[in-house]
Formats: structure tokens, sequence, C-alpha cells
């Protein structure tokens, strides 16, 4: 993307906030370390959170949220009123199924070998954009997601109103 004539390496959108575009298939290595495409990666080193989450028909997935989208998240579960009797489900799953990861000088992010396991990520993972986080997946249970949303695609996108 260029901006005024500067070259931008993240895209982002007018907050600065990290947009996650594309889909990209990479190999894990002997220690589950998994390379986040260039464009993706932010000029100074952050913390993503890792996050086992169920796909409904097609199993989990892990949302990988920069820390932006961590930050909101966490904002809208301290916003649910204490007696909602949903909050303390949500924070002991959001609790027991994320963790901080950093790139490492390669720029890799390790998977947590429970949570390899939880989403079936073995020597491959794809990585999907999902706007304001990215996504891995198995290969085979992207391949159900993307079969399990296809009759919806259409509708979907009739409702946006900018396309």
């Amino acid at each position: 993307m260029v901006l005024n004539g500067n070259l931008r390496l993240m895209p982002e959108n007018n907050a600065g906030e990290m947009i996650f575009t594309s889909v990209y298939r990479h190999s894990l290595d002997g220690k589950r370390r998994v390379p986040v495409p260039f464009r993706w990666r932010p000029k100074d080193p952050v913390d993503f959170t890792l996050m086992v989450f169920p796909e409904p028909e097609v199993g989990n997935c892990l949302r990988v949220l920069p820390p932006a989208q961590w930050i909101k998240l966490l904002e809208e579960i301290q916003a649910m009123p204490p007696d909602h009797e949903q909050k303390p489900i949500l924070q002991r799953l959001v609790g027991r199924h994320s963790i901080e990861v950093r790139l490492d000088t390669a720029g890799r992010i390790t998977i947590p070998e429970d949570m390899a396991v939880a989403a079936d990520i073995t020597n491959m993972a794809v990585l999907a954009g999902s706007l304001r986080h990215f996504e891995l997946w198995s290969p085979a249970r992207y391949a159900a997601m993307e079969e399990k949303d296809k009759p919806e695609q259409v509708n979907v996108l009739k409702r946006v109103r900018a396309l």
C-alpha cells in the first residue's frame, strides 16, 4: 500500500489499527513455529494474544489478536454487569484458552502444543486474515469452514452497502 509516496508495510485503518487481509499457507517447524506474513508484522515488537476459538460444525481454530483487539475484548468483558450470568464463564474461557505470544527475530510465532492439538494444526497452517485479527487453521478445517460459509457469501456481501 502506498500513502503520500511512502511505502507502508503494515496495512492500517485510520485509527492506526492493523488490518489483516488475504490467506497464506505455511509449514510449521519442529518447534511449532509458523511464520507470520511480512505484511502482517508490526514494525515494533508487540505481544499478540492467541486464543482457541470454537467454530461450530468445523472445529476449533486459533484467533490471533493484536494488542488493540485484545484490549477491546477485555473492556467488553469488564463492561458486562457484575451479575451477568455469562460473565464468569466468559472470563474463565478467555483466561484459560488464551496466551500472549511474540514474534521471534525471524517473524514467527510459536503455537503452544495444547493449542495446536485443540485446533488440529500439525505440520501445516492456514493463516487467514479477518480484518482486525487473523486466524490459524488446519488445512482440513479451513477447507470445511470455507465450504460451510459458501452458501451465505452472496447474501452477506449484499448487506455491505459500500460494495
